[in-house]
């Protein structure tokens, strides 16, 4: 007549409790976690999973009599004086975790204990010993044993996280039916005028109530007249369905066949003049000012358009103040305007001057009412002053290019004046610039002969004023009418530089590669001594930590300042990359105007060298350049049908080294400069084994067969293979 209660502590400890007073309290050994807990009557006893994956049975007089949990004796005399040590009545090990123990006796004198695993499902005797077990296709979350329909075999109801409900006779599925959640826990009910209610408890608190079957259907499907089919009345409904098919097939296509008069159009309009009071957000730029310049965007509709959204993107290190708008609706021949500004953030010149706006939005239809996904965009180029601003020439530079032009030099007043100062004398033919990370670049123009000269102590910084000197040259004699000015370059291509900026960024992604190693390791050390520690902790005798605590601290600081030199190293891997985006972009503009190469081929080379707008460990720079090159070299750029049949690998991994890919640089240069063109036909690279000089011999990369000067190049190949230095004549 009394009520007994046991409770299972986080620590794993069992109280008993005999009504309201506490009787006694026992720890159940290797404990780490709580497991589920039953109590089985029949054999007088406790059922639990431990953390090792077993099921442990404690009989109720050995707790009893076993040590208690509140005393804490420390000689083995006093520990035997006080009682006897717990003992496991029986263990079986499951291998698994348990979600839940249920011991039912539906036959009088016999019980089972049923333990539902993460994959299994356990039907065991009161010994310990396996009566059956089904192994589970699924993961369950709960389970109750309701009856026994059979002599010898019991029912039971498991749950699923697929929402599905299954009913077993022992092993054998005998039903399965779908649940609108999934439970948490299950039972079988009986109420007043209802037996056999399966109720569900899910997560969320959702009780649900249901029966296995299905309702009746009343719906009697009506009698059909027979009539005779009349095929004109068909023949003409059909025809007119086509037409209402073809009408609106007509009206859905997802791209606009014309662009000729867009329903949405996007312009961009960048102020002629620097933001005179700069809207810089953040900039990591270490210049005294940073400016910005401010950029209106402007949208028209000509037509209903439904949720437009705009974004603006330009390429790091420029930022803008806002990159994404959100409008309502627009009405037919309505516009928004967005006014937004670009700065520098990032302490690194950009590898470009331009940015993108696109516009989504959807197209609404009779048939569609939701509308029809569309896309509008426009590009916008920003001045140069933005990043740089005039300083005084400088005479002596490292790195120097030339551009020859077939016209007369034009005064720098006239062609640059937003960077010439009057009242600074004569600036006609010398000009500085500044860039705001502090490198400087000059541009001198030649009085005697029509050539500029481009001159920096850092090659990157190169890019950017030449390509304006030649689109302002390009405007300037447009603008004169002259439809035959050119530009060309006839110097050496800075191969050599430019490799110097390869290994650089190579070597900061093997370093980021050590770094994550590294780190991997300390992470490792570092849970190794936190599980250490805990154990120390959990012990029951406490012992010396023996500077497990100095330990942990010191591979704590080594974790932290491994990671701020990850971090370090990841900052300089995005500016070495700006830079080498910069020199490729200069050694495209070299090679285009050294080979006077077509915008197609221009293209070709831009998608060879220029691959990826961001660099990654998993995908970067080097292996997809080289992979590229490589197939024009064994494509357009082959000089036999031997070197066309070599297969190249489909996998891209991380190189060793950067050799191989310096060496396909040159020796795509070198191609070129025998009279090679690029094109991605398939056609061509039969045609092109025919144009190249040279005989039937094949140039392997490995080693090369003749020696050879590459006009526009600072390498010098020998029989070899050696790649040696040549002095270009001034």
């Amino acid at each position: 007549g009394r009520d007994l209660i046991c409770i299972q502590s986080m620590d794993g400890m069992l109280m008993l409790f005999e009504q309201e007073s506490y009787a006694f309290g026992r720890f159940l050994p290797s404990f780490l976690l709580p497991g589920p807990l039953a109590y089985n009557s029949r054999t007088d006893s406790f059922i639990t999973v431990s953390s090792c994956q077993q099921v442990e049975s404690y009989k109720y007089q050995v707790l009893a009599f076993a040590t208690d949990a509140d005393e804490r004796q420390d000689t083995e005399q006093q520990k035997l004086s006080s009682g006897k040590r717990l003992a496991v009545d029986w263990v079986l090990n499951i291998g698994e975790q348990a979600l839940d123990i249920c011991i039912v006796s539906f036959n009088q004198g016999v019980s089972s204990v049923f333990v539902l695993g993460e994959r299994n499902f356990f039907c065991l005797k009161d010994n310990g010993q396996i009566r059956f077990m089904k192994k589970l296709d699924y993961s369950p979350s709960c389970f109750i044993p309701y009856c026994s329909v059979q002599e010898g075999t019991i029912n039971t109801l498991i749950a699923n996280h697929s929402k599905m409900l299954n009913v077993y006779q022992d092993v054998t599925l005998k039903w399965a039916t779908q649940l609108p959640c999934v439970p948490v826990s299950v039972k079988v009910a009986n109420f007043q005028d209802l037996k056999g209610v399966i109720v569900t408890l899910s997560d969320d608190g959702h009780l649900q109530c249901s029966y296995l079957g299905t309702d009746p259907s009343l719906f009697q499907a009506p009698k059909v007249d027979s009539r005779e089919i009349n095929y004109e009345e068909m023949n003409a409904e059909m025809k007119e369905l086509q037409k209402i098919i073809r009408e609106a097939t007509k009206t859905q296509d997802a791209l606009p066949e014309s662009e000729k008069q867009r329903d949405v159009t996007v312009t961009a309009e960048v102020s002629p003049d620097l933001d005179e009071e700069s809207q810089a957000i953040d900039s990591e730029v270490k210049a005294a000012a940073v400016p910005s310049v401010t950029v209106k965007i402007t949208i028209q509709s000509r037509v209903a358009a439904q949720k437009p959204s705009l974004a603006v993107c330009v390429q790091a290190p420029l930022a803008v103040t806002c990159d994404q708008f959100v409008f309502d609706d627009l009405e037919p021949d309505s516009s928004e305007t967005v006014v937004l500004s670009v700065f520098l953030k990032e302490n690194c010149s950009p590898s470009e001057l331009e940015g993108t706006c696109m516009i989504s939005y959807n197209i609404p239809t009779e048939l569609n009412p939701e509308g029809i996904p569309r896309v509008a965009q426009c590009n916008f180029s920003l001045p140069l002053k933005l990043i740089c601003f005039p300083a005084q020439p400088s005479k002596a530079a490292s790195h120097k290019l030339t551009i020859d032009t077939n016209k007369p030099p034009i005064s720098f007043v006239t062609i640059f004046p937003d960077f010439v100062d009057p009242s600074e004398g004569d600036q006609g033919n010398a000009l500085g610039f500044e860039f705001l990370t502090g490198s400087k670049t000059t541009l001198l123009a030649s009085k005697t002969s029509q050539r500029y000269r481009i001159q920096s102590d850092q090659l990157e910084d190169l890019w950017l004023v030449t390509k304006e000197l030649i689109h302002r040259l390009e405007v300037h004699f447009k603008k004169q009418n002259c439809k035959d000015f050119a530009c060309t370059f006839s110097g050496s291509i800075p191969l050599q530089e430019y490799f110097e900026l390869i290994d650089r960024h190579f070597e900061l992604r093997l370093n980021a590669e050590k770094f994550q190693e590294l780190l991997s390791e300390r992470a490792v050390q570092f849970r190794a001594i936190e599980r250490r520690l805990l154990t120390r902790f959990k012990d029951k005798t406490p012992a010396p930590l023996q500077h497990l605590d100095t330990l942990l601290e010191g591979t704590f600081r080594e974790v932290i300042a491994l990671a701020d030199a990850a971090e370090e190293n990841q900052a300089n891997m995005f500016q070495a990359f700006a830079k080498l985006k910069s020199a490729t972009h200069l050694v495209i503009m070299l090679i285009s105007l050294w080979q006077k190469l077509s915008t197609d081929q221009v293209a070709i080379l831009e998608a060879t060298f220029l691959p990826l707008a961001e660099d990654t460990q998993e995908l970067g720079w080097e292996e997809t350049v080289d992979a590229a090159v490589s197939y024009l070299l064994r494509t357009c750029l082959s000089k036999s049908s031997k070197e066309q049949a070599l297969t190249l690998s489909s996998q891209l991994s991380m190189p060793k080294d950067t050799s191989r890919l310096k060496k396909n640089i040159t020796l795509f240069c070198d191609r070129l400069a025998k009279g090679g063109r690029l094109s991605l036909s398939t056609d061509s690279a039969t045609q092109q084994a025919a144009v190249l000089p040279g005989g039937c011999a094949t140039i392997p990369e490995s080693d090369l067969e003749e020696r050879t000067i590459i006009p526009g190049s600072t390498a010098m190949f020998s029989r070899k293979g050696q790649i040696t230095k040549q002095k270009s004549k001034p």
